[in-house]
């Protein structure tokens, strides 16, 4: 697949970005609400050409410390049983490419070469947090792609605002009642034991 191909694929979330207000910083820049940063946005910042609610096998955990949001952020891991809730994006091969250098905090406009990852499944990009790419199905001929750390990191307990955002993105994405979200996300490494499903059903009332 030549890198300056710009036919869509799927960008999968599972995190903050389930919320499509929070994901329209990282196409048109701005600053989500909650958090410290601010994302410069895509060389093309329109909206996804098309939505999907899916899961995918295993799971997400929160662990390092969020610089955004402080406490710990999710990564999906697929080797954690269950199924994880995520949003899938079309979004042009560049646009990806640009959400893609914004979580791994560099500079946007550079194409990077996904082939490894579309052909084989996996692909690491660099060590940081967010620089392995992970290639979980396809839909509509179009390969589906997301990306998590290389190695699992030890949990850490995440902050109620970003509790708050991936909560109101589940219910976005997936319909589901705060009582259900809350209850998921309780359950995840490094919320369970510090969250209870109570607490955060209280967070998204």
């Amino acid at each position: 697949m030549d890198t300056m191909d710009d036919e869509p694929l799927w960008y999968v979330a599972y995190g903050s970005n389930l919320f499509r207000e929070r994901f329209r910083c990282y196409l048109s820049g701005g600053r989500p609400e909650g958090g410290k940063r601010h994302y410069p946005g895509c060389r093309d910042p329109r909206p996804a050409r098309a939505e999907a609610s899916i899961t995918m096998p295993g799971g997400i955990y929160f662990g390092y410390t969020s610089l955004v949001w402080g406490g710990g952020m999710a990564f999906y891991d697929p080797g954690l049983p269950g199924r994880a809730a995520a949003r899938a994006y079309l979004l042009t091969r560049r646009q990806f490419c640009d959400v893609l250098s914004q979580e791994m905090r560099r500079g946007t406009g550079v194409d990077h070469d996904l082939s490894e990852a579309v052909a084989r499944g996996r692909q690491r990009l660099g060590p940081g947090r967010y620089e392995t790419v992970l290639k979980v199905g396809e839909r509509g001929g179009h390969p589906m792609l997301t990306f998590t750390s290389p190695e699992r990191h030890p949990p850490n307990a995440p902050t109620a605002a970003y509790l708050t955002m991936l909560g109101n993105g589940l219910r976005e994405a997936h319909g589901w009642t705060a009582e259900r979200a809350g209850v998921y996300l309780a359950a995840r490494p490094g919320a369970h034991g510090t969250w209870t499903s109570t607490d955060i059903t209280a967070l998204l009332g």
